[in-house]
């Protein structure tokens, strides 16, 4: 099958089945997001949104996150996976906001970056989510699902995802796409044993077609 067409398939199919693509992070503003963000790597969404109404009762803000000590941070996110490093990353960003852009969620991918705990991916997440800018983030769900699928071939890297992906993408679904992506990954093409027997794609799937 033609590049162009598999990508034609995979976008019906999930315009089709997912007409509304959303990430599952609670959140109420682009401060209360870039934080969910930060607390979701190697984390479950559920897991996050558990945390985060305590943690903004406490944290309402960057002045309020910027001013205490990661130990005390700690112990709002000590549930979530690495939260040591986590309280330490938040504090920074906090301070790194309040010093360098007015306390201000930035909407430029390398102002982000410059955010401590924000890499790439992270800054993608903020730019589609945030500001609705045609980014793809790449975490494991993408990476793994878009190579499965045949989507991307030969990606070593995050990045060498991205790029595939947003070279076939239409500029108007890139976000939704990367939602796509990742429920497709976190409910049906799951990393260890995929549900290939409830998946609407085994058709257009390189992975199924190896496998029969």
């Amino acid at each position: 099958m033609k590049t162009t067409d598999l990508y034609k398939k995979f976008i019906e199919y999930f315009e089709r089945e997912m007409p509304v693509a959303e990430t599952e992070l609670d959140f109420g503003s682009t401060y209360e997001l870039i934080v969910a963000v930060i607390l979701s790597a190697q984390c479950t969404d559920k897991r996050v949104n558990i945390i985060t109404p305590e943690f903004f009762k406490k944290y309402s803000s960057p002045k309020m996150l910027a001013a205490d000590e990661p130990e005390n941070v700690f112990q709002y996110i000590k549930t979530c996976s690495y939260p040591n490093n986590k309280a330490k990353h938040l504090v920074g960003m906090a301070k790194v906001l309040m010093s360098d852009f007015n306390g201000i969620v930035p909407d430029k991918l390398e102002d982000l970056q410059k955010l401590p705990g924000v890499g790439r991916k992270t800054a993608n997440v903020i730019l589609s989510v945030a500001f609705n800018k045609p980014a793809m983030a790449v975490d494991t769900h993408v990476f793994r699902v878009s190579a499965r699928i045949g989507l991307t071939h030969g990606a070593k890297t995050p990045l060498d995802t991205e790029l595939q992906l947003v070279k076939h993408i239409p500029e108007e679904l890139i976000n939704k796409a990367h939602h796509w992506l990742i429920l497709h990954g976190r409910y049906i093409c799951i990393a260890r044993k995929p549900l290939c027997e409830q998946c609407g794609l085994t058709d257009i799937c390189k992975h199924y077609r190896s496998i029969k």
